[in-house]
Formats: structure tokens, sequence, C-alpha cells
């Protein structure tokens, strides 16, 4: 499956944060309007919509509703086969589990 590059420009004209400048990904979620909105979020620092979750039953709730929760108000992620991963430039990346990943404060929904 070809991946494709979603631009930041594409999204917002004048983001505050424009590091990476592009994301990798499938078609598919190339036009996923949650993962647009998630990225737009991050990228304008518009964090007020979005609250810490009070349990991890809200965290894995988000995800199985098709949401992208905010990692560190740095990361959107997901949850596919199991797996916690989180968005980078190049594409999606494993989240190690640690301490600092189960901490809720760390998570925004």
């Amino acid at each position: 499956m070809k991946k494709e590059r979603l631009y930041l420009y594409d999204l917002l004209e004048d983001p505050p944060l424009s590091y990476p400048a592009w994301y990798l990904l499938s078609p598919k979620l190339h036009r996923d309007e949650n993962l647009r909105e998630t990225l737009k979020a991050i990228h304008s620092l518009d964090f007020a919509p979005y609250t810490h979750p009070e349990n991890f039953s809200e965290l894995f709730g988000a995800f199985r509703a098709g949401l992208y929760p905010i990692y560190k108000e740095r990361y959107a992620s997901g949850n596919f086969g199991g797996r916690v991963m989180l968005l980078e430039g190049k594409g999606w990346k494993s989240l190690p589990l640690s301490e600092e990943s189960c901490t809720l404060e760390n998570w925004l929904i």
C-alpha cells in the first residue's frame, strides 16, 4: 500500500509548531477527520477542548471510539492491533511501556 504525505500547511496556514512538516500515512488515515483534528490541535497548541482522562477506561474508550488521544502534548496516538502507537513524521512508532506512558497526566482526550 502506497503511503501519502499529509503536509502540515494543508491543515493550518501558519502553525506555531511547524515540525514535522508532514506525516506519512496510509490513504485511509490521510482522509481521517479525527486524526486531522488531533494534528491541528497539536500544531496550533490549542488543547482547550481536551481533558486529561480520569482513568485508563476513559483513555482506551477514546481509542475504541476512533479518536487519537494526544500524548505529552506532542504526539497523536492510535491503537492498532492491540498496540499503542505514536505518530511521527515518518509514520507510526510503538510506544514503549513505561511509568511515563502510564501516567494519565501525559494524555489528553
